[in-house]
């Protein structure tokens, strides 16, 4: 693992951030972009992801902490703010940056809903995917013990498994945008989105079967195990409304 950068023998640079940052940056370039090119207004687009970023940031910490070792901060809650010593969770990001953007463009383009959904969707997996490099470089999110040729350090790599898990969907995700306008029943905004759902959830269903690191009480899955199982039942419901009739 390669959890800082040594610029000096003061100053250290955590790898992990360093990632998300240029992640990040990637994800609004590339994000803009689409906009521009799907005619979606930009300054909604740069609002909705300024909202995503910072709810999902606010989201994730609340729920490490209220969730996962609530113990460790309950006698020290200034810790609460010690961001920099690690401790997000992603599905407590989601959910927040869910809420906030929904609740955004609901007031804000609420006839054009699912069309920015969609044109999240791809922006959402490459995301997602490449910041989990960030979890493998930082040594969090590891796997169970494991003697395959692939092992590191004696586990699976299950960040990895999550980062090329993602990449495919982004794959599949452009390749059903492409073909969106002969395939009848990617006619209806907000299917793409709803295909995220569905194969993201299973992608991290499948992670946390390889997982062994602490994350918060269980009950029979993990907390993201449950999770992921709601996602892709909501995804398949979504998914499976009557396509809206329009001229390809």
């Amino acid at each position: 693992m390669f959890p800082t950068i040594e610029i000096s023998s003061e100053i250290h640079v955590p790898t992990y951030y360093l990632v998300i940052c240029v992640v990040v940056a990637i994800c609004l370039i590339w994000v803009t972009r689409r906009s521009q090119q799907q005619k979606l207004s930009v300054p909604h687009t740069l609002d909705l992801s300024l909202l995503i970023m910072a709810f999902g940031f606010i989201g994730g910490r609340l729920f490490h902490v209220f969730y996962e070792s609530f113990s460790y901060y309950q006698n020290n809650l200034m810790r609460i703010l010690y961001f920099w010593d690690g401790g997000f969770v992603f599905y407590g990001g989601a959910l927040l940056a869910a809420f906030a953007g929904m609740t955004y463009l609901y007031f804000k383009a609420h006839d054009q809903l699912e069309n920015y959904l969609d044109l999240l969707a791809p922006v959402l997996a490459l995301g997602y995917g490449l910041g989990r490099i960030a979890c493998f470089l930082a040594g969090c999110c590891y796997g169970r013990a494991c003697d395959l040729p692939w092992a590191i350090a004696g586990k699976h790599p299950s960040q990895l498994y999550a980062v090329l898990w993602e990449l495919g969907v982004v794959m599949v995700l452009l390749g059903l945008e492409k073909s969106r306008r002969p395939l009848k029943f990617f006619r209806t905004p907000g299917r793409l989105f709803y295909v995220w759902m569905i194969l993201h959830g299973s992608g991290r269903l499948i992670m946390e079967s390889f997982r062994d690191d602490f994350r918060g009480p269980t009950v029979g899955f993990s907390i993201s195990s449950w999770i992921s199982w709601g996602i892709i039942v909501l995804g398949l419901t979504l998914l499976s409304k009557k396509p809206v009739d329009s001229k390809v």
